[in-house]
């Protein structure tokens, strides 16, 4: 059967090869060419805003905020609305209408590619989409190196997003994304300098976590410990899912007093960590597990859900709770209702609080709490509790098993990984990866939890200064000296950030699973394995034999 769309930027990409038909996620083959037709334009913007700055001409606000939207509507699971992605398309290429006709009264002369003289119209999208994906590059390892460059740029983009949702941005990093863009569109390199615009784009995913890290903290004040209640009240809730805590703000504001309650649901745990929303008594918990489980906990809430970011998962044809889905900012769905900002940044949830109101409150699926908030400023606030425990032997090794979550049966690996690993060693996560394991009862060392939760995948920032710090007070010459083992999930985009990030601080070592990417061809593979000691995972019993823990 002729594939209709090749994607594999997920850890879920069929047979391990790319999906062709439908994504594995839920997401369709004309969707998947929106997709890429959306793209390939944003590779056009680029490609003109890069060589007006080169020229000299001040930033454009504009063409920032699309771009950075644009690549974080493609992330998985994010969106699969295609007007919402047809319509960014057609306010690209007006974008790059406005910015060719700049760069001739200037007398700049742009490099003569597809991505700049194409100019078709709605008529034409679809048979485009089909000619501009992830295979027009024949090459399988320029491909590969090319589409690790794109999947980071995506993570960095969506880090990114949050960050400028709270007043917080650099231009750096805007002009590193477009030029690593229109390198792509435009530039035919040697690997070898592909290999070093990977670890360049991994050096400003460092950056832009340590910007996201201090808008958050800077707003919200500093993560601290704090048990989260994972069960229900007895008033109608609101279920806020996603990454973005200006939403979490607002909503939490716009609920007061409404009796309507507020509940976070996977990668918005680390919402309750945050001093700033503490004053809320109607913040009430965590509902759920991660986002894959989705379609039944959603069902057992009752009221309306509003996800801010990744990751939706496709509602079965007969779920009674899409009705009550809400999207915003990058995120969509055919169907769900997109709450939209106005020119000051503000939204409107009072049609998510109504419905609210008319619902029956949630139905209890556990009880009980869970503990975290031990991002960086946190855990060096134990430095001297910390550092004693490895100093006496209490704590042998530190195991870092941040990342995402997923719906395969080898992910229970990580949860006997969990459960097997020896008493004294302490798990650092960060992101849904944690859902595997945080309500296991692994105890503590000497009244140090044995996970230590950072918060958001975008925290895994959190850990690199833990170890760094750690590094300092050991007075130890490399990082990777540290009695650290990394075994990390992944999923999806942000997760190949958070990995290239952590690679250009000097991290070896890492186990990644419970695949390889799909995307890296077995040359760019053994340049990775080679150069940074990256491996796959086995058994647990093996993998703990191999990380000295038995």
């Amino acid at each position: 059967m002729e594939a209709k769309m090749f994607c594999y930027q997920c850890q879920e990409a069929a047979k391990g090869v790319g999906c062709t038909l439908k994504g594995v996620c839920g997401k369709e083959s004309h969707t998947s060419q929106a997709m890429d037709l959306l793209l390939f334009v944003v590779r056009g913007v680029s490609t003109v805003a890069d060589s007006l700055r080169t020229a000299g001409e001040p930033e454009n606000d504009e063409v920032n905020k699309f771009v950075i939207d644009a690549l974080f509507c493609t992330i998985t699971n994010a969106n699969f609305d295609d007007e919402s992605i047809l319509k960014r398309v057609d306010k690209g290429l007006e974008l790059r209408r406005i910015l060719i006709g700049q760069a001739s009264v200037l007398g700049i002369k742009l490099p003569e590619v597809d991505e700049l003289l194409w100019s078709g119209d709605r008529s034409e999208y679809e048979t485009k989409g089909e000619l501009v994906g992830v295979l027009r590059e024949a090459n399988e390892d320029l491909r590969s190196l090319k589409e690790l460059i794109v999947y980071g740029l995506k993570g960095m983009a969506a880090y990114l997003e949050h960050a400028m949702r709270l007043g917080y941005s650099d231009t750096s990093v805007h002009a590193f994304i477009q030029y690593a863009l229109a390198t792509i569109a435009t530039k035919s390199l040697p690997a070898d300098e592909w290999v070093g615009l990977v670890l360049k784009t991994g050096e400003y995913g460092v950056k832009v976590m340590a910007l996201l890290d201090e808008a958050n903290t800077g707003n919200y004040g500093n993560p601290e410990i704090t048990e989260v209640n994972i069960g229900v009240g007895k008033r109608p809730g609101i279920l806020i899912s996603g990454h973005d805590l200006k939403d979490m703000e607002e909503l939490l504001k716009q609920t007061e007093d409404t009796g309507v309650d507020v509940y976070t649901h996977s990668e918005m745990l680390p919402a309750h960590y945050y001093p700033a929303f503490k004053k809320y008594d109607h913040f009430v918990g965590n509902y759920g597990n991660a986002w894959w489980k989705q379609r039944e906990e959603f069902a057992t809430f009752n009221g309306p859900i509003l996800f801010t970011t990744n990751c939706i998962v496709p509602p079965l044809p007969n779920a009674e709770y899409k009705e009550r889905m809400f999207t915003t900012n990058a995120t969509g769905y055919p169907g769900c209702k997109y709450i939209t900002q106005d020119e000051n940044g503000k939204k409107d949830f009072s049609e998510v609080i109504e419905i609210a109101k008319s619902c029956a409150a949630p139905t209890e699926i556990e009880h009980g709490t869970i503990i975290g908030g031990f991002a960086h400023n946190q855990v060096l606030q134990l430095a001297d509790k910390v550092v004693d425990a490895v100093k006496t032997g209490a704590i042998r090794r530190f195991i870092v098993m941040a990342g995402c979550d997923g719906r395969m049966k080898s992910r229970d690996y990580y949860t006997e990984f969990a459960r097997m690993l020896p008493k004294d060693t302490v798990i650092l996560t960060a992101g849904c990866a944690k859902y595997r394991y945080n309500k296991l009862q692994l105890g503590d060392v000497n009244g140090i939890p044995r996970v230590l939760d950072a918060g958001q995948c975008n925290d895994s920032y959190s850990l690199a200064v833990i170890a760094l710090k750690l590094k300092e007070v050991f007075q130890l010459n490399d990082i990777n000296e540290l009695p650290i083992v990394y075994n990390i999930a992944w999923y999806e985009q942000k997760a190949v950030i958070v990995l290239l990030a952590l690679l250009s601080l000097g991290v070896q070592k890492i186990h990644l699973g419970p695949t390889l990417p799909a995307f890296l061809s077995p040359n760019v593979a053994k340049v990775l394995v080679d150069t940074f000691h990256i491996g796959g995972i086995g058994t647990v019993e093996s993998d703990l034999e191999l990380f000295g823990l038995v």
